[in-house]
């Protein structure tokens, strides 16, 4: 059985849209962006790409993990810094 194809027609009209200044375009229902949010932002324009994450699985306390969580969104960010933080004041150690 010869799968579907997921590839559709956009129903963008591209070259009247690529034609528009950006005067012309309403912008009017985004929400500015504040200071924090600008703060949290991230360029990486001219800068070596992002070295993938990998994938494990790890056994940690659970009251560890539950901490963790509670400090909201980017959890696992924040226990991957800490191990990065970790990792970088003992390279020394291991040298």
């Amino acid at each position: 059985m010869k799968k579907k194809s997921t590839t559709r027609e956009l129903g963008s009209d591209f070259k009247r849209l690529s034609a528009m200044a950006d005067d012309d375009i309403d912008t009017s229902d985004i929400p500015e962006v504040t200071p924090e949010q600008f703060a949290h932002a991230i360029v990486r324009r001219g800068l070596a790409p992002v070295p993938p994450k990998a994938q494990l699985t790890i056994r940690v306390d659970i009251e560890v993990l539950d901490w963790f969580r509670d400090q909201g969104r980017g959890y696992q960010t924040r226990i991957n810094a800490l191990l990065r933080a970790y990792m970088e004041a003992h390279k020394k150690d291991v040298a």
